[in-house]
């Protein structure tokens, strides 16, 4: 997941970068109203961690041109000292879609993160089933072919680029992703000038022969000219 970290407070922000960072996650940093304003246009982010008291303006009001913006599809959570309930209500009521006061745990963050991703794209456990036969686990970050309840099938060595990418088309099933989108979530951010490269076609080239060692790759779609879909 591709998270932008706005925080001005420097050790918090070191820690949290640090704990997601080991987290697997993809994180970018802001530390003003102004550097995240221009990282919000510019990119596209799956998780906004948002303070609210930044230095030239106010959290609120970049939630609230965020959410004004078609690009930008971020799920937003506020992290605040200020425990007000207005700024709570005022919050969740511009789209935020959680509220962590500070001091919070950085493993009470990183669930909430999770359950929010299972909801926006309607899954009710970690697991999501795909192909004739595949189990991939998000929480143990492990992709494998015909488990049962009592018995666990063999893993399919993904790297975790591999990974990201996999669960990125699954969680998009149905809809097709650019080589720009798979490239923005996969590192970063990505020049349009690069969005031409083959660095996705290789890895998708990758994922489908490490699939098909042990079933059909056949779900994952190539959409010539554009990019590429699971179904």
């Amino acid at each position: 997941m591709h998270v932008l970290l706005v925080e001005d407070e420097k050790s918090l922000h070191q820690e949290v970068r640090q704990f997601l960072s080991q987290a697997q996650y993809l994180v970018d940093s802001a530390h003003t109203y102004a550097e995240a304003s221009e990282k919000l246009f510019v990119n596209s982010y799956d998780f906004v961690l948002l303070d609210l008291g930044l230095p030239g303006g106010d959290g609120l009001d970049l939630l609230h041109a965020a959410r004004q913006s078609e690009k930008q599809e971020a799920s937003f959570i506020i992290l605040t000292a200020r425990g007000a309930l207005d700024d709570r209500i005022k919050g969740l009521d511009l789209g935020a879609d959680d509220y962590l006061p500070k001091p919070f745990s950085l493993l009470e963050l990183t669930s909430r993160m999770q359950a929010i991703t299972r909801r926006k794209f309607g899954l009710k456990r970690p697991e999501i089933t795909f192909g004739d036969g595949f189990v991939m686990d998000a929480t143990a970050r492990t992709v494998r072919y015909g488990s049962t309840p009592e018995v666990p099938g063999p893993e399919v060595p993904l790297t975790k680029k591999e990974f990201d990418l996999l669960h990125y088309l699954l969680l998009h099933r149905g809809r097709v992703l650019t080589r720009l989108q798979l490239g923005e979530h996969l590192w970063g951010n990505v020049l349009e000038d690069d969005s031409d490269s083959n660095y996705i076609d290789v890895h998708i080239k990758n994922v489908r022969k490490k699939l098909a060692q042990f079933g059909s790759a056949d779900f994952i779609e190539t959409v010539r000219g554009i990019g590429y879909r699971a179904v």
